[in-house]
């Protein structure tokens, strides 16, 4: 599918430049993606429905931004955020990508080690926004544990047994788990948190410098990022070792990583059902 006529006359007035060339690239399950060549640079954007996937973007945007104020860790720059139709898009920065190696992992977790320092209040963030395709709630707590039973585990699980890919018992699985929850981890300040960190959601550019993308933010225990690094690969001893020397993990950390990677299993299961669902009582297991 082509980029509409409405997106690029609105691009095109906004940025006092003309599109030249757009090329659709990989982006996803969720938008469409291109590469758009114009008058001023090459530029990423993607695009989806502003009626199945309100605010998406902008809620991507102050996650972005979140990061950024850190200082830390590079994200792309954000370029136009608009909505025409019944389209949303996301115009940014062109990255171009090159290979990893020892020497950007290393940046790469140390980088991410120091995005954890940033802290807050509590447990949350100032506006929801998305899990992939799925609304995230980020109704803010004093405690971690309350934060991931009520906002992250209880709505999955309950979406989850609503489309019948969970039963009654898994539910009754998760409530004694959430009875033991607050004794199987030591609770640490909130930390800011990249929230969708697999390997997918990270580039390294031509010069070797890590960029985060597509950012699920809130602020939580740091050990639910590291946790999602360990679901689809990606990320090498490297990057771990060089992030526990910045800011070393609490002891335990390897244990609790099934237990944070519930929450990511729980939204894949909503999104894609089967074999998610025996994963998830396989790390539900560990814990009961």
């Amino acid at each position: 599918m082509a980029v509409s006529a409405s997106i690029i006359s609105d691009i095109e007035s906004k940025l006092d430049a003309q599109i030249k060339n757009v090329s659709p690239i990989s982006g996803g399950d969720i938008n469409q993606a291109y590469c758009l060549q114009t008058t001023l640079g090459d530029f990423f954007i993607k695009i989806n429905s502003l009626r199945k996937f309100p605010g998406m973007f902008k809620s991507e945007v102050s996650g972005l931004a979140a990061i950024r104020k850190t200082k830390t860790i590079a994200i792309p720059e954000v370029v136009l955020q608009g909505d025409t139709g019944d389209e949303s898009y996301l115009m940014l920065q062109w990255i171009e990508t090159g290979y990893g190696d020892a020497i950007s992992s290393q940046k790469l977790g140390r980088q991410l080690a120091l995005m954890h320092r940033d802290t807050a209040a509590q447990f949350g963030f100032e506006a929801d926004n998305y899990m992939g395709s799925l609304h995230q709630s980020n109704k803010q707590h004093n405690n971690w544990a309350r934060f991931f039973i009520e906002e992250r585990l209880q709505p999955m699980v309950k979406m989850a047994v609503d489309k019948r890919e969970l039963n009654q018992t898994d539910m009754y699985l998760f409530d004694e788990l959430y009875k033991k929850l607050p004794n199987v981890f030591a609770e640490e300040p909130p930390a800011l948190l990249h929230g969708d960190l697999w390997g997918g959601n990270y580039l390294i550019d031509t010069s070797g410098k890590p960029y985060l993308i597509d950012p699920a933010v809130s602020y939580g225990n740091r050990e639910f990022d590291i946790a999602m690094t360990t679901l689809f690969g990606g990320f090498d001893r490297a990057f771990y070792e060089a992030y526990n020397q910045e800011f070393s993990l609490l002891p335990g950390w390897q244990q609790r990583l099934k237990l944070w990677n519930l929450y990511p299993l729980l939204v894949h299961v909503n999104l894609f059902g089967g074999m998610y669902a025996r994963e998830v009582r396989r790390s539900l297991s560990a814990f009961i």
